[in-house]
């Protein structure tokens, strides 16, 4: 369900933000990549929802929001009875009362009520952010599949892996690629990574979120996400996606994201790993069929030839598996 209570949400915001800081937002405006999902100057709401995930987050941060500001006024005016009607000059003998059934019943029973009001949409849609759904009649018709990419957790980067036609899995690692420009290092880090944006993509390069090699997805496309993690607890977020799930060591975590629109979305780790903590983004690329086509290719070719941190995991061949007990009753029944 959608809240009408959203737009007047995003009104009241925008009126506040060019209010109160409009010239800070002119001049912070030039330093965003145009297009890309990613904290604004002074921003106070979430990042537009780009999956059904983050909207029906948005549906229950509204319905949320609500009672809570419902609560909050309701407190507000019993404060306001309580200090104008018993205050000491109007009141001066006070009430002897300990005990008053129906009052105490109603604190308890009202609170209950509100909490499972605050539950029943709360446990649907953890439900809904579990697993991926499964594709329609329409969609398997049209030959479309359910994609599943696996992301690790290092310290301090992020490494994802793609099942290809080829046989075998694609990996490729995702570094960060602009820190900052104080340090001599960093900054010709920047300035590289700004001249390969700047050809590639025609924008500059966004300081803490881009990276060396993105995550790229297709439009539409839903895509069961496995996330572990190598060493330590890490956190792997897009939050425009509403995706947020921890890369845990020993243990594989599901969840699931389907981007509406093409374009660039970022997430950081969320999840204090250490002393790189901060430097570990997350960049993910929506494009459509037939660039992601085109950059699963090339990403083959960097793999086969194990260039710019791309290689590929080769499956087990079943026939090994098959041969091997056989070979062992001929060698048992030599012996």
């Amino acid at each position: 369900m959608t809240f009408p209570f959203r737009l007047a949400r995003n009104a009241a915001s925008a009126l506040l933000i060019r209010a109160g800081f409009g010239m800070l937002m002119i001049v912070g405006a030039g330093a965003s990549a145009a297009g890309a999902a990613q904290p604004e100057p002074w921003q106070t709401g979430f990042q537009k929802a780009a999956t059904p995930v983050m909207e029906r987050v948005d549906d229950f941060h509204d319905l949320l929001l609500i009672i809570i500001s419902l609560i909050s006024v309701f407190v507000l005016v019993l404060l306001i009875m309580v200090v104008v009607r018993f205050r000491e000059s109007k009141n001066p003998t006070p009430s002897k009362t300990t005990h008053n059934l129906m009052l105490e019943v109603a604190w308890t029973v009202v609170p209950v009520l509100i909490l499972v009001v605050i539950a029943v949409p709360s446990f649907r849609l953890l439900y809904y952010t579990d697993k991926a759904p499964k594709l329609t009649r329409a969609e398997v018709a049209a030959g479309k599949k359910i994609m599943t990419v696996k992301a690790t957790g290092h310290q301090w980067y992020w490494s994802y892996e793609y099942t290809t036609p080829e046989g075998g899995k694609l990996r490729f690692e995702s570094r960060i690629a602009c820190r900052g420009y104080i340090d001599p290092e960093n900054r010709r880090e920047c300035q590289a990574a700004s001249k390969r944006m700047q050809d590639k993509y025609a924008r500059k390069v966004v300081r803490l979120l881009d990276v060396d090699n993105e995550m790229v997805l297709p439009v539409s496309a839903t895509v069961r996400l496995y996330v572990t993690g190598a060493d330590v607890i890490h956190s792997w977020t897009i939050p425009a996606s509403g995706a947020k799930i921890d890369a845990v060591p020993g243990q594989t975590n599901e969840t699931w994201v389907r981007f509406a629109k093409p374009g660039w979305f970022y997430g950081q780790c969320s999840e204090i790993c250490g002393k790189d903590h901060a430097f570990m983004p997350i960049a993910l690329r929506v494009v459509s069929e037939e660039e992601y086509q085109a950059w699963l290719a090339e990403a083959w070719n960097k793999a086969r030839e194990e260039s710019d941190g791309f290689s590929v995991i080769r499956a087990p061949e079943k026939t090994a598996l098959r041969q091997a007990p056989a070979a062992a009753i001929e060698t048992a029944g030599k012996q």
